[in-house]
């Protein structure tokens, strides 16, 4: 092993090669710990005690408290992570649906009433309220 460590070092392109890779894997190991945590925080069966206990595991052990985490729970934390995505979709989409129908929906009703208003402050004539009031209505 020892051979290979002093390889890495005696090209500086394998040891930055190395050091690139440990970034990355200890990146990896720190999103994969918040996942967990996160993901403790979010189960509804889990008690609270229970989830108390699995976040001093994973706080004070964390490399075996995540490991013995997703061994144990990791499918359950699976179905939580795609339940929450699609109840993020399903409000996303009930609030598109609430936006564009309160912004480009007005009444009958309530286009006349403006070309009413209209037609009493003279903006317009009583022909141009007629044809309007006809474009409206049919």
């Amino acid at each position: 092993m020892s051979a290979y460590v002093n390889l890495a070092y005696d090209y500086p392109v394998l040891g930055a090669f190395w050091t690139i890779l440990w970034i990355f894997l200890w990146v990896l190991w720190v999103m994969l710990l918040f996942r967990v945590i996160g993901d403790i925080f979010r189960d509804d069966q889990l008690g609270g005690w229970g989830k108390a206990a699995w976040l001093l595991f994973t706080v004070f052990l964390p490399f075996l408290g995540v490991f013995v985490y997703v061994l144990a729970r990791g499918r359950e934390m699976g179905d939580r992570e795609i339940r929450h995505a699609q109840a993020q979709r399903r409000a996303f989409d009930e609030y598109v649906r609430e936006a564009a129908a309160g912004s480009g929906s007005t009444s009958a009703a309530d286009e006349l009433a403006k070309l009413s208003d209209l037609r009493a402050k003279g903006d317009i004539s009583d022909l141009e309220f007629q044809r309007a009031k006809e474009k409206i209505l049919h």
